[in-house]
Formats: structure tokens, sequence, C-alpha cells
């Protein structure tokens, strides 16, 4: 069987290349999107998926790895315009009422909320299908399997298409073509021991390749599986003794400094800004000592 076409598209977030990708799969049915971003990226998504000759009325679905704001921040509004859903059922109930994530997302980021992340609008309870992992989705003449896959958050999926992945944050965030990765690690779901037994999961499956939506597509992926494992365990090693927000952060800066100029460190900001991660790692140990 020839392997269905994939497109990488460049969502621009915050204007900046290649922090954000939304996957294009062209099947003989028809066409899927793998995430779709945030609302303020829809333009984006728009210009993409027309220089490939489609319009959204082309798109029948889209599978979520997860419903934070940078992957599925424009699902309702493609669930209006008539695509189907697929996503975890820890996150479905937040398509479809998105009240309480909106407002959790607000205390966050408070009056940036509509430049960061534009509109989201809720989903038809109709368009929204709810997946535990382990299901097998046909959709455009084409097998996606969803895999449970937490530790980033527990509504994590990844889809696996053949022997290719798609891996939301649970495979980290690497500046294409880059070496150095970070762990994303936001409150408040961050759980290195869950995200650890994913990560040797996800390596048994033997993937040929990985497509990262911070960003792009991985040929080595069993040393990239290694260097995220060990990079999870050292990350949360930081925050062991849980130091103040500010002591955190400066060892996580001084933890990547060594990889990475002032341009690169900017990009890896856009997709996946080191605050929330000090958060993330903090509340973990909290959690812990409890």
């Amino acid at each position: 069987m020839t392997p269905a076409p994939i497109q990488i598209i460049d969502l621009h977030f915050r204007g900046s290349p290649r922090a954000v990708a939304a996957f294009l799969v062209r099947g003989p049915q028809g066409n899927v999107l793998i995430e779709c971003g945030a609302g303020s990226t829809l333009p984006a998504l728009k210009q993409g998926l027309q220089e490939h000759g489609l319009t959204p009325a082309d798109i029948g679905h889209v599978l979520l790895t997860h419903i934070h704001l940078d992957h599925a921040g424009a699902a309702g509004w493609w669930a209006q315009q008539g695509a189907e859903i697929y996503v975890h059922a820890f996150g479905a109930p937040h398509l479809v009422a998105p009240e309480k994530l909106l407002a959790s997302a607000t205390r966050i980021y408070g009056d940036q909320m509509d430049v960061l992340w534009g509109p989201y609008l809720p989903s038809p309870a109709e368009r929204v299908h709810a997946l535990n992992g382990g299901e097998v989705v046909e959709v455009a003449g084409l097998s996606f399997t969803a895999h449970d896959t937490p530790g980033h958050a527990r509504h994590h999926l990844v889809w696996q298409l053949d022997d290719v992945a798609f891996v939301g944050d649970v495979a980290a965030i690497r500046l294409e073509g880059g070496r150095h990765i970070r762990i994303p690690s936001p409150p408040p779901e961050f759980e290195r021991e869950a995200w650890l037994e994913t990560v040797d999961r996800m390596r048994a499956v033997r993937f040929g390749r990985l497509y990262l939506t911070h960003f792009g597509a991985v040929e080595n992926v069993d040393d990239h599986w290694a260097r995220v494992a060990t990079l999870v365990d050292a990350q949360a090693e930081l925050a062991r003794d849980l130091p103040d927000r500010e002591t955190l952060l400066a060892r996580l800066d001084a933890f990547e400094s060594r990889d990475l100029d002032e341009v690169e460190r900017e990009r890896l900001n856009n997709a996946g800004p080191m605050g929330m991660s000090a958060d993330g790692l903090l509340r973990y140990w909290k959690k812990l000592t409890r």
C-alpha cells in the first residue's frame, strides 16, 4: 500500500515560524487534519490548506492529540463547519462546554487570551467523538489507532497511521532540524512516572517516524524517545527541593543555555514557555509532598 501523503502546515503562532504545526493527511476518500491549532492561527491554517488546493469544506475529520489551546483551540470552529472531531474522553467535555477550560486559561493569560488564542467556540456534541485509547478510527479511507499517552496531560493521545505517529507534546518540543529538545510540563497534569511509562510503550511500537506538533518530522525515533525519557527525569529533578519559582526558572534556563542562542530560545518559548514548565514541575512535587 502506498503511504498516505502527509503535509506539515506551519501555523506561524505569534508570527513565529516552525513553532506550531497542523498535519494534513490525504486519504483515498478525503482529507484529515491532525491538530488544528488555536483560533488565532486559523488564517494561517486556511492559507496552508489553500496552498494544497483545499478549502475548509474539504476537511471532514480532525484528530486531536489533546485539548491544550495551541493544539485544539480552533476545534469548535471546525466542528461548526461540519468536521468530525476525535479527542480523548477526558478532554471531550471541554470541547462541548468550554467554560471551565477558558476560565482556567484566563487565570493564566489574563488580557492576553484573545491575542494569543483567538476565538474558542463550543463544539456541537454530536460532532465530538470521545476515545479512551486502543480504538481504531476509520476515516477518509485510512485507519488511525489512538494510543492513550498520559504524562504531559491526562487527556493526551498519540495517533498512529501505519508506522508513523503524530505525538502532540509527549515526544517533547524540538526546533526543526535541531537536536535540542524541551520537555513541556505545564500544570496541572505533568506526571513523571506516567510520562516515562508512555515513552516505554511508544518505543515498543517501533515507529518509523514521529511528527511533532512543535515541530516537524523526527526520523531517528528510538534515539529521540531515549532523550525524552532522560530529560523528563532530569527536568523533574531540578524542582525536587521545591525552590521558589524564580530559582527554578534560573535552573531551567541554565540547563538549556549551553545549547541555544537567543533566536532559538525565543522560538522555543513561543512553542512551550519555560514559565509554564516551571509551574507544572512545582505543582507535581507539591502534590507528592502533601
